[in-house]
């Protein structure tokens, strides 16, 4: 009997750090080594993803033959205040194609393969993993039927400039997103011309002297 209780705790723990294991949250790494994963899924010969920053393209990634394709001056970004972008270049079919935006990025993905494709097929509804604040916004963690992805989204451009962080859970067989969790806003910024800015409104305002109020004149001694 004892034999049989110890055996039986051994499963149970066994059980609870194989759980445990599958929950554990993975940050995701660099933007750069997310692109990277990307496997397509339609009949893509060979592409390049490159990388351009003050109009100098670096190529990140090859798969497939060497393709010859022109520079392209426009892309996509996964990240809000990047000032540079990528493009992917692919041949298919004889013929070179360009990937130069989120809604295009996510149809040369096709079917999602990992977490980090999950990543960047939901860019193109304006989630991003925020590379600045990975505990909030820019980890996930999976079980055997779904993708669990923390990412952040910029909820408002105007006073304050605002990010709000979502637990999105993704579907792994048919790429649908199941559902999603807002965990709140994360970042506010105000600047100097916000009216709202909560610094400006501690600051006091001299009082002016009403105009029905008579002039005091300094007494005679």
């Amino acid at each position: 009997m004892k034999r049989t209780t110890t055996q039986l705790t051994i499963i149970i723990f066994l059980f609870l750090g194989i759980l445990g294991f599958a929950q554990e949250k993975k940050k995701f790494s660099s933007i750069p080594n997310i692109l990277q994963q990307i496997d397509p899924d339609d009949n893509v010969d060979s592409w390049v993803l490159v990388y351009n920053s003050y109009g100098k393209g670096k190529e990140i990634k090859t798969s497939g033959g060497t393709i010859s394709y022109t520079p392209q001056f426009t892309g996509f970004n996964l990240f809000p205040s990047e000032d540079s972008f990528y493009y992917i270049a692919y041949s298919q079919g004889g013929k070179i194609n360009y990937v130069v935006d989120t809604e295009a990025l996510k149809k040369f993905v096709g079917k999602i393969d990992n977490a980090q494709e999950a990543s960047i097929v939901l860019a193109s509804d304006g989630y991003v993993v925020d590379e600045e604040f990975k505990d909030l916004a820019g980890n996930y963690h999976e079980d055997k039927s779904n993708y669990y992805l923390d990412l952040g989204k910029l909820t408002s451009k105007e006073c304050p400039y605002q990010k709000t962080h979502y637990t999105l859970t993704v579907n792994k067989a048919t790429g649908v997103v199941m559902n999603v969790k807002d965990n709140g806003t994360y970042i506010e910024l105000y600047n100097k011309k916000c009216a709202n800015n909560p610094r400006l409104l501690k600051v006091e305002k001299k009082e002016e002297p009403k105009k029905d109020e008579p002039q005091k004149t300094p007494k005679r001694k």
